[in-house]
């Protein structure tokens, strides 16, 4: 058992913590999982996209029975004030699939869940529809999981693109597992001189939101030893 889960989209997003921690393969339904262990917190990175997230949420909640689960990983700003490295804890989740809605008991502001990485355009549409600060892929999903499960549940997402930025198109380099076909993308963007310079601020980008998330994370691995009995923790309502 842990009183801390955390899931991730990529293991990049999250090496900085984890490159020191206990790896473990386990299967669940059909489907192999690794999960980054240390004292009371466990991290699975379960994949790109809703489904993905769902699947390993679903995984780690059996297989370890946290109290908490964190949905972590990097977001687009919505708001033009948000910049590379900030960070999102939102009070509220909104999946844009169905436009239901998720409330924590802390946090600040508004994130919303979209089905695949939003271009500049689509940042703007969902800020005016919704009033975000932000958007990801994952959080709805892994708070329904967490729901479903009885585990509490909160979110930290880290701004990796801001609102003007579009990122290359990513989805046919996504893989039925949610997993980024990384060489595929790298030769693709290779043979296109016009993507480069997005591509290398894309790397730079990463690189610094990653840093700033795994601190943020490093005081929840703290933290988390010192939990007992659920005081403290965040429950979902869904609204």
């Amino acid at each position: 058992m842990s009183r801390v889960a955390i899931v991730a989209a990529l293991e990049r997003e999250v090496r900085p913590l984890t490159k020191k921690w206990h790896v473990s393969e386990k299967e669940y339904e059909g489907r192999k999982f690794r999960f980054f262990e240390n004292n009371e917190t466990v991290l699975v990175c379960g994949g790109i996209g809703a489904e993905a997230a769902r699947r390993s949420a679903q995984a780690v909640i059996a297989l370890y029975q946290p109290k908490i689960i964190y949905s972590v990983g990097f977001a687009g700003a919505l708001d033009k004030r948000l910049r590379v490295g900030d960070i999102v804890e939102p009070a509220r989740i909104i999946d844009a699939s169905d436009g239901s809605s998720i409330k924590m008991n802390c946090g600040e502001g508004l994130l919303v869940s979209f089905e695949s990485v939003a271009t500049a355009e689509q940042k703007k549409k969902l800020a005016d529809s919704y009033g975000a600060q932000a958007v990801d892929m994952e959080a709805a999903a892994v708070a329904t999981a967490a729901e479903a499960g009885g585990a509490a549940f909160a979110a930290i997402k880290v701004v990796s693109d801001e609102t003007e930025h579009s990122l290359p198109s990513m989805e046919r380099f996504i893989d039925s597992h949610g997993q980024l076909l990384e060489r595929q993308f790298a030769i693709f963007a290779a043979l296109r001189p016009w993507l480069w310079i997005s591509v290398l601020r894309l790397g730079r980008n990463s690189a610094r939101a990653s840093r700033v998330l795994c601190e943020r994370l490093r005081m929840i691995e703290h933290r988390s030893s010192g939990l007992r009995d659920g005081a403290g923790l965040e429950v979902v309502n869904r609204r």
